[in-house]
C-alpha cells in the first residue's frame, strides 16, 4: 500500500505533538522564557503552526528572515491539535471534496481554522513528493491555542543554526541526526477526511 501523499508527520508522545513557528525577538524570546506568548502576540490574527521542522526553515530561512529570527518548537496539547483538524476547512477549494464553490466559501468563513498541505522539504529545503501539513488557527482556535493548548516553548533557533552549518558543509549525515524525530502521526481517516484533497 503506498504512502499518503496528505500525511501528518510530527515529533510527538503520547499526549502533545511538536509544532513550529518563527517570530521576530521581541515575540519569540519572551515566549520561550516564560511558556506562553506575550501580550504583544496578536491572537486576533490568524496564527500558522507547522508539525515539519524543515517546512518551517524553509519559511523562515533557517531563522535568518527579518521578523522570523526565532524559531520555537511548541508543545501542544493533542487533544487541541486535533480539536483544530476537526474544526478546520481546507484553505483551497477542492472538487469532489466540497459539493460547490459557494459551500466550500461558507464553511472556510465558519471555520475557526484552515489546512494547506504543502510539499515538504528536504534538507537542501528542494520539494519532496509528500505533503506537509499547515494548520492555520484564527478566533476560538487561536485562543485556545494561547491560553489552553500549549504545554512548553522552546527556542531552537541554535539548533536551526547548527544544521544548516552542516547542510553548508556538506555533513547530511550530521545535519540529519539533529532534525527533531518526526514520525506519521497516528491521526484516523475520520478526522483528516474533510481536509484531503
Amino acid at each position: 500500500m503506498s504512502e499518503s501523499k496528505h500525511q501528518i508527520r510530527a515529533l510527538y508522545t503520547a499526549s502533545t505533538v511538536t509544532v513550529y513557528q518563527a517570530y521576530a525577538p521581541e515575540i519569540g524570546l519572551p515566549a520561550a522564557h516564560d511558556g506562553r506568548f506575550p501580550s504583544a502576540w496578536q491572537r486576533d490574527r490568524m496564527t500558522w503552526i507547522k508539525p515539519s521542522f524543515l517546512w518551517m526553515m524553509y519559511r523562515c530561512g533557517w531563522a535568518a528572515k527579518e521578523g522570523q529570527e526565532t524559531a520555537l518548537a511548541i508543545e501542544i496539547t493533542r487533544e487541541g491539535f486535533e480539536w483544530a483538524l476537526a474544526n478546520a476547512c481546507l484553505a483551497h477549494y477542492e472538487h469532489g471534496l466540497h459539493p460547490d464553490r459557494s459551500t466550500w466559501k461558507r464553511q472556510l468563513k465558519r471555520a475557526p481554522a484552515r489546512v494547506q498541505w504543502d510539499p515538504e522539504r528536504d534538507l537542501h529545503l528542494q520539494p519532496l513528493a509528500h505533503r506537509s501539513l499547515q494548520l492555520g488557527l484564527a478566533g476560538e482556535a487561536a485562543e485556545r491555542y494561547a491560553d489552553k493548548w500549549i504545554v512548553s516553548i522552546s527556542d531552537v533557533t541554535a539548533l536551526a543554526h547548527a544544521i544548516h552549518a552542516h547542510v553548508r558543509d556538506g555533513a547530511l549525515d550530521a545535519a540529519q541526526q539533529l532534525l527533531p524525530a518526526e514520525r506519521p502521526y497516528p491521526a484516523s481517516d475520520t478526522l483528516l477526511a474533510h481536509l484531503r484533497g
